[in-house]
């Protein structure tokens, strides 16, 4: 079944699609669905509970998407009382615009559809979103931008290591503890503590970006 032609027009005006369920497995469609999005343009951001911290071809693994993140698209690969979970959770979140939340072949939930219809939330299901895209030969402007991790420090001291990375810069996966990855768009936008902090670190007229590189 193909999804509605409707949803191009959705897709090529957000700039980031959300990824829920991409981590290390490279067995699993999640994971290779980053590097296919991000060929085409759009801004990917994998979510997995586990993976947080590691890459995917460069594209930082956010471990949940924090309070003040913008989700324009949901993509979810997920099991189908997963992906129940993880709709509740959205439709639990204020949103300025609604996400298009998109079941990956597998992941759908007649109870969590149901929820999405009654709510007149847009979504998408029985189709799959590298697909759709190939289908339709979407392709966007590149969006670029570091990102940055900060981790607890290996010598036990209970300190943390802020790292700076290039878009598409690939690092290996973390050995302690992640206390926080994104970008620099998560970084200007998410209440979490430590970006949070980051922004009050800013002098006048220095640019956040400058700021996530003293």
């Amino acid at each position: 079944m193909e999804a509605d032609l409707s949803y191009i027009h959705t897709l090529e005006a957000a700039s980031s699609i959300h990824v829920y369920g991409a981590g290390l497995n490279v067995e699993r469609t999640a994971h290779s669905a980053v590097p296919e999005l991000r060929k085409r343009g759009w801004r990917v951001v994998p979510v997995h509970p586990r993976d947080g911290g590691a890459c995917i071809e460069g594209v930082p693994i956010r471990s949940s998407v924090e309070e003040g993140t913008a989700v324009e698209v949901a993509v979810l690969f997920l099991a189908p009382e997963r992906a129940r979970a993880q709709v509740r959770r959205l439709l639990m979140t204020q949103h300025e615009t609604r996400p298009l939340v998109w079941f990956q072949p597998g992941a759908e939930d007649d109870v969590a559809l149901e929820w999405l219809a009654d709510a007149e939330w847009p979504h998408v299901h029985a189709d799959c979103i590298v697909r759709y895209s190939e289908r339709h030969e979407m392709e966007k402007p590149a969006i670029s931008t570091p990102w940055y991790r900060q981790i607890a420090d290996e010598d036990g001291s209970q300190c943390s290591v802020w790292s700076a990375h290039a878009s598409d810069e690939h690092a290996s996966p973390p050995t302690t503890t992640v206390e926080w990855v994104g970008d620099l768009i998560d970084l200007g936008t998410s209440k979490a503590s430590v970006p949070t902090y980051i922004r009050s670190l800013r002098d006048e007229g220095e640019s956040l970006e400058a700021c996530a590189l003293r």
